[in-house]
Order: C-alpha cells, then structure tokens, then sequence
C-alpha cells in the first residue's frame, strides 16, 4: 500500500482551494483531512473519498470502485471509493467530489456516540 510524497503533494495542491488540508502517513498511505476531519485516503497512488449512502451511488454512475485493503489476508470494504477518472486532472472537478466527501465523513462523525470519537 505505498504511495509516493509526489503523488500526495498533487493531490494536496488540487485541494487546496478547499482551505488548509493535510495528510498524515498511515500503513503506507496517507489520510487526507480538513479541519480534523478525514474525507479521504491515498493508497497505492490511488486517491479514494468518503462515501456513505447518499454519495455512494455518484460514485457507481462514474464507474468508480471502493477501497479494498486486506486484512489477515482476506479482502474487506471500506466507505472510501476511487475519485472519478479524470477528476485528478482538474482540480475543480475534484473539488466538487471532495466536499461530497468532507460532507459524508463529518456526517460520519456526528453519527458516532462520544466514547466513539476519537481526537483527529
């Protein structure tokens, strides 16, 4: 699951019209956030992004798929789906998508009871 510091920089550059996003290193990857929220992940040099039911079928339409890590060698789904092909190519466009997904992610959060949440 590892993924290069250019990939991510591109990526942050692209969203950065959203305000003061960030990555943090995680199993190889890294987790993209806002304001301490996480809406999106990079792995393998693949960007996914939050999805929940009221997002996920955009998602479907534009042929996208979701995020599959494995654990203990078995394949498992996570609410986080490729962004759109040619969404990394214009940084509008994938603006678009990702307030879709910090919306999902904080809607996420806010489901959470408080001994949920944890501190981002």
């Amino acid at each position: 699951m590892a993924s290069s510091a250019e990939f991510r920089d591109h990526v942050l550059d692209l969203l950065a019209p959203l305000g003061p996003v960030t990555a943090r290193r995680m199993f190889g990857g890294f987790g993209i956030y806002l304001d301490g929220v996480m809406f999106a992940l990079i792995a393998d040099d693949i960007l996914y992004l939050k999805v929940d039911d009221r997002t996920r079928p955009d998602y479907e339409a534009a042929g996208s798929a979701p995020f599959r890590p494995r654990q203990k060698g078995k394949p498992f789904t996570m609410p986080y789906w490729e962004a759109p092909l040619g969404a990394l190519e214009d940084g509008d466009e994938l603006c678009v998508w990702a307030r879709d997904a910090l919306g999902a992610a904080r809607r996420a959060k806010a489901g959470k009871s408080p001994a949920d949440r944890r501190p981002a």
